[in-house]
C-alpha cells in the first residue's frame, strides 16, 4: 500500500483546515446557540413561552467574538484542527485513494459513482474513529469563549485538553459523540470526495474545460455545497453532544429530538451559512492544494 496518498491528502487537509478555521469556529458558535423555551405548539403546561431571540448571523457572531475576545480568538482551537486533520483527514484521504486505485476500471480509467460513495463511506468512518479525540478537543476549545469566565475550561492547547478530559472525565470522554463523528465523516467524505471526482469527470468528459485550476475550483466548490447540505444536521447534533458538560442529552437521538422539539426542524440547519461559507472554501483549498501536491510528487 502506497503511503503517498496519505501524505498528499494530509498536507492538503492541514492547509485547508488552518485556512478556514475562523469560519469553522463561527459555525460551531452558531450551532451552540440554543432556545431554552418550548415552541408554542409543544408547550402543553405552564405560561406561554416568550419568543426566542432573533438568531445571530455569521458576520455578527464573528464581530462579537473579535470585540469580546480579541482577533486571536478566531483561531481558538487551531492546534486541535491541525491534529484533527493530521489524524482524521490524512486517514480518510489516504484510504479513499487506496480504494480508488483498487476499484477504478483499468480500461476506462474511471470508477462508478456507487463505488466512489462506498469508498468515501468506508474511508470517512475509519478516519473519524481515529481522529475523534482531536475533534472533541477542537469543539470544546472553539466553544470555550462563549462561556462565562468562571465556567471556561481554558485548555492550554489540544494536548492539554486531551489530558484533562482523560483525567477528569475518563478516557471514554475522548470518544464522546464518536458515533455522530463517524456518521458525519462518512456522509461528508462520501459526498465531498465522490462528488468532486464525479463533477471533475463530468466537466472533463463533456469538454467544458481542460484539466486545470478552473476545473478544480468549480468541481470542488460544487462538492463543498453537496457536502454542506448532507452533513449540517448531524454536525449540529455532534457539536452539542461533544460540548455538553453533563449528560444534558441521552445520546444523539435524544439531542436531535430535544433540539427539534424546542427549536423547530430548522434548528438542524443552524450555522448553515457559515457551514457552506467554510465548506466551500475548505473544499476548494483542499482539492486545489491536493492537485498541486500531486503534481509536485508525481515522480515519487
Amino acid at each position: 500500500m502506497s503511503l503517498k496518498g496519505f501524505f498528499e491528502g494530509g498536507v492538503a487537509s492541514i492547509v485547508a483546515g488552518c485556512t478556514t478555521h475562523p469560519l469553522d469556529l463561527i459555525k460551531v458558535r452558531m450551532q451552540l446557540q440554543e432556545t431554552h423555551t418550548l415552541r408554542p405548539a409543544f408547550a402543553f403546561h405552564g405560561p406561554t413561552p416568550m419568543p426566542p431571540p432573533p438568531p445571530s448571523g455569521p458576520i455578527s457572531v464573528g464581530l462579537r467574538i473579535v470585540q469580546s475576545e480579541g482577533l486571536a480568538a478566531l483561531f481558538s482551537g487551531v492546534s486541535a484542527t491541525v491534529l484533527r486533520q493530521t489524524l482524521y483527514s490524512t486517514t480518510r484521504m489516504g484510504l479513499y485513494d487506496v480504494l480508488k486505485r483498487h476499484w477504478t476500471d483499468p480500461d476506462r480509467g474511471t470508477m462508478p459513482l456507487t463505488r466512489k460513495i462506498t469508498a468515501g463511506l468506508v474511508a470517512g468512518g475509519i478516519g473519524a474513529a481515529v481522529g475523534n479525540p482531536a475533534d472533541v478537543a477542537m469543539v470544546r476549545m472553539q466553544a470555550d469563549g462563549r462561556l462565562p469566565p468562571a465556567e471556561r475550561r481554558n485548555y492550554n492547547g489540544v494536548f492539554d485538553a486531551i489530558r484533562r478530559m482523560s483525567n477528569q472525565e475518563g478516557v471514554g470522554s475522548l470518544w464522546r459523540g464518536s458515533a455522530l463523528t463517524v456518521n458525519r465523516a462518512m456522509i461528508v467524505t462520501a459526498s465531498q470526495l465522490a462528488s468532486y471526482d464525479q463533477f471533475k469527470e463530468s466537466i472533463l468528459g463533456r469538454g467544458w474545460m481542460e484539466d486545470g485550476l478552473g476545473t478544480h475550483v468549480l468541481a470542488s466548490f460544487a462538492a463543498g455545497f453537496v457536502a454542506s447540505i448532507a452533513s449540517n444536521p448531524i454536525d449540529v447534533i455532534k457539536t452539542r453532544v461533544m460540548n455538553m458538560k453533563a449528560e444534558a442529552y441521552n445520546g444523539a437521538l435524544d439531542c436531535a429530538l430535544k433540539t427539534v422539539r424546542a427549536e423547530g426542524p430548522l434548528a438542524l440547519y443552524k450555522g448553515f451559512i457559515p457551514t457552506i461559507s467554510r465548506q466551500g472554501p475548505f473544499t476548494v483549498v483542499l482539492f486545489v492544494t491536493l492537485e498541486q501536491v500531486r503534481k509536485l510528487f508525481k515522480d515519487f
